[in-house]
């Protein structure tokens, strides 16, 4: 069963999947917009990326504040959720993603990836660490 895992931003969505298998978690695309609620296109390429990858499940990332408090991110991340459900049929799962930026940039420090390529790659690679986490949990059960 392949699993889908969104990093949900202002402005971007970073898009990871499985493998077949459910082992290996790889960074897809990023979806970048215009303006932030102007989410039509995203979730038809989201629907397209379904498809293309015969995804079962999709893992949402889940922003809340590092003292365990939701924030303003946290409303606009369950509005999608719902319209990602209604849209695709699919269930989506919110998933603790704290801290997924902060390693994704020191991931990229190791890679040696400069400052200013980062924004190119930060929203898959942190979506590829959501759903990582997400395997990982659910593989100890």
């Amino acid at each position: 069963m392949r699993i889908m895992g969104l990093d949900f931003g202002s402005k971007t969505v970073g898009v990871a999947v499985t493998d077949p298998l459910g082992v290996i978690a790889s960074g897809v695309e990023i979806i970048r917009r215009d303006r932030e609620d102007k989410l039509r296109q995203t979730l038809a390429r989201i629907e397209v990326l379904i498809q293309e990858y015969e995804v079962e499940r999709i893992v949402l990332g889940y922003p809340k504040n590092m003292n365990d408090t939701e924030g303003d991110r946290v409303a606009k991340t369950k509005a999608f959720q719902e319209m990602l459900e209604r849209r695709t049929g699919l269930p989506v799962e919110l998933w603790d993603e704290r801290l997924t930026t902060v390693e994704a940039h020191e991931l990229m420090t190791e890679m040696g990836v400069s400052g200013k390529d980062r924004k190119k790659y930060v929203d898959s690679i942190a979506a590829t660490l959501i759903l990582e986490g997400y395997m990982q949990y659910h593989n100890k059960e």
